[in-house]
């Protein structure tokens, strides 16, 4: 074996008596190296894109959300087992929620928005903070007086300015209306101040106004009654273990979603772009590698002589196929090698210094530049993948070129 990789290693970087061969030999090394590089970024700036947004959805969306079973349904909050919940591992808060479309008028503009109603202590018990005001402040309710704070994306279609001395209208359907409809008995109409503007992901900012539980309660007759529970775990906690044990104590009433659950579309559209991108460089990589079948080829043609010689000083069919094979397994790891390097080097600056920027970006967007982040089992997964390939443009020539040579000494 040492000495099948010895001369493997010497016909790789030693000058073939046609130089052709040594062309198409760097052509088989750059095509691996290019192919495998790609592979990385295109991985990696997927990775980034798919984490940048996650965290963006992460900070407005609960770890865990409870609903009704039937879609759309409200239901009485004495009908959980809160208690039990806080009981459970890893849990750090359960926060009733009111969720419910509404239609909105401010001055002379009208919009459809989902007014959400929390605990006035919001700030506190979820993960958007007052980092995500981009106006105003985040106040829920101050002397008893509520207060709303409005999406960026409903701020801008309804014009809510930095000055927030009007109120916003919000008109939302009666419930048990009888009769002849009129604007009175159909529809149930409140206002309330904007405090300020927080921005979080453009399908959100577009389409939440945050206002106190209370408010939502009385706006939406829902007297006692709440849209779902919202449940945040400790860092570190397993989110389908826990969903399980909640699961468990309510039963098949109440529908139990993770995150991942909450966006799952979304989500698999996601990892569905990222993996069919990979099988389409992983096409153009196993064409870029035709090129080792025919370095090995026109090797072996070329080293007739040296096979003879081999052949006379004792040496096997097996160990002359395994000095070619382990050339087109150099070829290929070489390839591998630079591709990984240059990859990883490249992505470790558009990190560091963000060169590479997002083409028309405004300031609209979360991130100016292309995020980009390294995972480890992707470079496994690329590295298993090129030198893969690389054994099967290898072997082939081996398998079925090479005899024509290596049934004896050549004459």
């Amino acid at each position: 074996m040492k000495t099948a990789f010895y001369i493997a290693r010497r016909y790789l970087i030693s000058k073939k008596s046609v130089n052709v061969i040594n062309i198409i030999s760097g052509v088989s090394v750059a095509g691996v190296t290019v192919g495998t590089f790609a592979l990385v970024v295109i991985l990696s700036v997927f990775n980034g894109l798919d984490f940048s947004i996650k965290s963006l959805f992460s900070t407005f969306d609960p770890d865990i959300k409870i609903t009704n079973t039937v879609k759309g349904k409200s239901f009485e909050l004495n009908s959980i087992n809160i208690e039990s919940i806080k009981q459970i591992t890893g849990v750090s808060t359960v926060t009733p929620v009111v969720e419910e479309d509404a239609f909105l008028m401010y001055g002379n503009r009208q919009y459809f928005a989902t007014i959400k109603g929390v605990p006035t202590n919001y700030n506190e018990i979820s993960r958007l903070d007052t980092s995500s005001i981009t106006s105003g402040r985040f106040l829920l309710e101050a002397n008893q007086v509520p207060y709303a704070l409005v999406g960026q994306g409903v701020a801008y279609y309804l014009s809510v300015g930095l000055s927030f001395t009007d109120p916003i209208h919000i008109y939302t359907l009666k419930k048990g209306t009888k009769g002849r409809p009129t604007l009175e008995n159909t529809f149930t109409h409140n206002t309330i101040y904007a405090s300020g503007i927080f921005q979080n992901q453009q399908e959100i900012d577009s389409k939440y106004v945050l206002v106190p539980i209370s408010f939502a309660q009385e706006l939406f007759q829902m007297e006692d009654r709440v849209s779902a529970v919202e449940v945040g775990l400790t860092e570190g906690t397993s989110e389908d273990v826990v969903k399980e044990e909640i699961t468990r104590i309510l039963g098949n009433q109440f529908t139990v979603k993770t995150q991942f659950e909450q966006h799952e579309l979304f989500y698999r559209v996601m990892q569905s772009e990222k993996w069919a991108i990979f099988f389409i460089l992983a096409f153009i990589l196993v064409i870029a590698s035709f090129n080792i079948l025919g370095s090995l080829s026109m090797l072996i043609i070329d080293k007739k002589a040296d096979i003879a010689i081999l052949q006379s000083m004792g040496a096997n069919q097996k160990l002359i196929k395994t000095i070619f094979l382990f050339e087109g397994w150099m070829i290929s790891l070489a390839g591998a090698a630079f591709g990984l390097i240059l990859g990883v080097v490249i992505c470790l600056v558009q990190i560091e210094f963000e060169i590479l920027k997002i083409p028309g970006n405004d300031g609209s967007f979360i991130f100016s530049a292309y995020p980009v982040q390294i995972r480890p089992v992707d470079l496994l997964v690329i590295f298993l993948l090129v030198t893969g390939i690389g054994f099967l443009a290898a072997w082939y020539p081996i398998r079925f070129i090479s005899g024509k040579y290596l049934n004896g000494p050549v004459k």
